[in-house]
């Protein structure tokens, strides 16, 4: 089993933050079949051979997860896929 830790800094206000964060959710989830929920600062997500949580943290956001045996093979493309979003919806 493969983990992934990405920390992305931002500049949004926690609102926004949160807002951006969902929207990061919403493409995992349509690329990787993901449900998501909300918890204090920390949003939830598993799907099929993943399980994971983006946590809201002052200034930035941390992206965590582990992989099942079929998406370990993929780290790079989905860690890059993570990072990319992260980019486009936080700046």
């Amino acid at each position: 089993m493969s983990t992934i830790d990405v920390r992305h800094a931002h500049a949004l206000p926690d609102a926004q933050a949160r807002e951006a964060i969902e929207q990061v959710a919403a493409k995992l989830g349509e690329r990787f079949g993901l449900k998501s929920s909300w918890a204090a600062d920390v949003l939830s997500f598993s799907g099929s051979g993943v399980d994971g949580a983006i946590e809201l943290q002052p200034g930035a956001v941390r992206v965590t997860a582990k992989l099942g045996f079929l998406l370990s093979a993929m780290k790079g493309m989905v860690e890059t896929e993570i990072q990319r979003v992260l980019k486009e919806k936080l700046g």
